[in-house]
């Protein structure tokens, strides 16, 4: 059984270590709620995510879990105003999402695509 789970770009960028597909990797994984991602990857992809990669915290007491990285996607959205929003909060415009398949390692940095910026990743791994 394959499991989807959402890593933040902030995530890698700060202390991640670069994975891909064949990789066997050690994660902390936290529960989702599916809402959460609407917005960036649509709701049918949302619903799809099992878990959250996490290590800056709000992990604590949940042991690593080992995992074979199957296949990594690029998530690319716009950002733009919440609706409703009474600062200057942003968020990811539903319907903008572009995704691209990674070629390589996944490292937390992601070549630049017109009118959308880098969020995360989703990865497809199976429990080792």
């Amino acid at each position: 059984m394959t499991l989807t789970i959402w890593v933040d770009d902030w995530q890698m960028q700060c202390c991640g270590d670069p994975f891909a597909a064949g990789d066997v990797v050690s994660w902390a994984l936290m529960e989702v709620d599916a809402e959460d991602y609407v917005d960036l990857v649509g709701e049918e992809r949302a619903e799809g995510i099992d878990f959250r990669e996490e290590h800056h915290g709000g992990e604590e007491g949940v042991p690593p879990v080992p995992l074979e990285v199957v296949s990594v996607v690029e998530v690319h959205c716009r950002y733009g105003a919440l609706p409703g929003a009474t600062d200057r909060v942003r968020g990811p415009v539903p319907g903008t999402t572009v995704l691209v398949p990674v070629e390589g390692a996944a490292d937390g940095w992601a070549k630049a695509r017109e009118g959308v910026s880098f969020a995360g990743y989703l990865v497809t791994a199976r429990r080792k």
